[in-house]
Order: structure tokens, then sequence, then C-alpha cells
């Protein structure tokens, strides 16, 4: 879905739903915004952040991971002199993420000794279940031993909700991963999240919005 994170959602650029959520959580000293586009920029100036670099081009490719970007944005931060003990990375693509969310984010880091939290949902489907389809076409149980068991008696799992991560500063200098060997999840319920990749995802997810509006 080519730049949707400034595209229209229920009435508003998608990543100004990211700024709002980060603005009425009432935490944060900045909000900076890390893009080499200089569209996705103004709009975010517009809608409230700060955007007080621009990423370099070797880290704004399809396929540079969040972790590199994060660590970009907190190396600048250290060369103005401004280097904070937390730090939170929200993505532009999360128009269901709250305030709240991320306040209570913040409050599971700080009573825990984790170096890092982040929002978490669970699968829809017991994945143990999954099936893919074979060279001739015809489905395969990934896991064929699961196939007989009830999806309630199966391991519940769970997955990243692509919204928002709290990390320890002192912690991520030593291991530069959002998610590491000392992270914890927070748990929201499915309608709070949904990543958007797809059309579907991007009508699924404003349909939840309009809903929670």
């Amino acid at each position: 879905m080519p730049r949707k994170n400034i595209r229209e959602f229920n009435g508003k650029p998608l990543i100004a739903w990211s700024i709002a959520a980060a603005q009425s959580s009432g935490l944060f000293e900045k909000i900076l915004v890390s893009t080499d586009d200089e569209e996705i920029g103004s709009i975010s100036k517009e809608y409230g952040a700060e955007v007080p670099f621009k990423r370099p081009p070797e880290l704004s490719n399809d396929f540079t991971g969040t972790d590199a970007v994060v660590s970009h944005a907190l190396d600048w931060l250290v060369e103005q002199k401004c280097e904070p003990d937390f730090i939170c990375c929200i993505y532009p693509t999360a128009p269901l993420l709250t305030g709240q969310t991320i306040i209570e984010v913040l409050i599971a880091l700080h009573e825990s000794e984790a170096s890092s939290a982040f929002v978490a949902c669970t699968f829809a489907h017991p994945v143990w279940r999954g099936m893919s389809l074979g060279e001739e076409g015809y489905v395969e149980y990934r896991w064929p031993e699961h196939q007989t068991d009830r999806s309630q008696d199966l391991p519940e799992l769970i997955h990243d909700a692509g919204q928002c991560y709290w990390v320890r500063v002192g912690d991520f200098k030593k291991d530069p991963r959002l998610i590491n060997k000392k992270t914890i999840p927070v748990i929201v319920p499915r309608w709070q999240a949904q990543d958007i990749d797809t059309e579907e995802d991007w009508q699924m997810a404003e349909r939840l919005c309009s809903i929670r509006i």
C-alpha cells in the first residue's frame, strides 16, 4: 500500500492518529517523526509532531528494521545532549492505539525488571491448526500432529500488535532491539489492534475505529 502513512483514514492522515495517541497520553517531552519524505514530514508537523532530522537513505528502504530507525533517532538525541531514560516507538500505522494503552505499557515496564514492553494480541485462531497449499494445490496441515486436537486444548500464542514499544534506553544501548530476551507484553483485545498491510486490513481498521469513536 504505497504511502499509506499519509493516506486519509477516517478523516485525517493515518500517521495523525498515532501522533494524537501520543499527545493524549500526556507522557512525552518530544514527539519525533523519523522520515526521509518531505510530505510525510510536513503533515506530521501539521498535526503537532517534530521532524528535526531527516532519516538517511540507508535507513529508508523497505527492508530496514525498526530497531535501526530507533537507534538512529536515539543517536540524534544523544548528540543534542537530551538523552532520555525511556523511549517509546509508535508505528505510524496504528490508528487504534490510544493514549491509555501507551500509559499502560509504560506502567508495566516500570513495575517490572524488563528492558522493554510492547502491545500484543492473541491469535484469533490457534496457529497450530494452520494450513498451507502443497505443490499440487491441496491443503496441508503445517503441524499435522495437531489436526485432531480441539482448538481450546492447544497452547495460546500471542503476536506483536504493531502499535507501540517502550524501552529503557540504557538497556537498549546494550542490546538495540525493541523485543529482546527481557521483553514483556501488554495484551490488548483483538478489536483494539489491526495490522495494516492490505486493503482488507485497511477496511477492517476503519470499521473498528468507527466503532471506537
